[in-house]
């Protein structure tokens, strides 16, 4: 592949759509459906794009299968793949929170239990956050329906991304505290960057200026 060709890693799921729309204004053709495919070739015959899951895409980036991507925020925090963010897109926005029953009270002051329980998938910076205030607690990792956690009695609380907050309200739970926002980030592969710096800093700029 040439030094003006890429490789494109994409995330599957909510980022998608705004994903793809983005790169079609920054003029690169990418299907509206992929179906199963996970590897597709753009409309303009060169540019190869991965359809990958999000927590994937830092992944690909880093081993150098994809010579750039686009990841949430929230997906950076929790992995520890090597890459080099160079932008913040700025669609995609949502809260990593933390969140518990109404009826609990902690988001109008009421203390924690001294054994906190905390369920979660975003186990890194649910720690950190939680450390740095020091407030001992246990870290319950699920990977779906953190809500309901708290609900059927495994955790007083939840740290979760949240972007409307209907899926809380509709289980009678509030956010407590706001711990970080996400958005889609821009990156790349620290050694492709440096190999096809004219492809990918235009890219860059097409997608910034989109």
């Amino acid at each position: 592949m040439s030094a003006s060709q890429l490789v494109i890693a994409l995330p599957k799921g909510a980022l998608y759509d705004e994903t793809a729309e983005r790169l079609r204004r920054a003029g690169i053709g990418v299907p509206a459906d992929v179906g199963r495919m996970l590897k597709v070739t753009a409309d303009d015959g060169r540019t190869q794009l991965l359809v990958l899951r999000s927590s994937d895409v830092p992944a690909y980036v880093e081993f150098g299968a994809a010579d750039c991507g686009i990841v949430g925020k929230d997906t950076l925090w929790e992995t520890d793949r090597s890459v080099s963010e160079l932008a913040d897109l700025g669609f995609g926005e949502c809260r990593l929170v933390v969140a518990a029953r109404r009826s609990d009270g902690y988001h109008e002051g009421a203390r924690y239990p001294t054994f906190l329980r905390v369920a979660t998938k975003f186990t890194r910076s649910a720690q950190a956050y939680f450390a740095e205030r020091d407030v001992p607690c246990e870290i319950i990792a699920l990977h779906g329906s953190v809500e309901l956690a708290p609900i059927a009695g495994i955790a007083d609380a939840i740290v979760d991304l949240v972007a409307t907050g209907n899926t809380l309200k509709a289980h009678d739970m509030v956010v407590v505290d706001e711990i970080a926002r996400s958005t889609a980030r821009f990156v790349v592969n620290p050694v492709r960057f440096r190999a096809k710096y004219e492809a990918l800093t235009a890219l860059l700029d097409r997608l910034t200026g989109a």
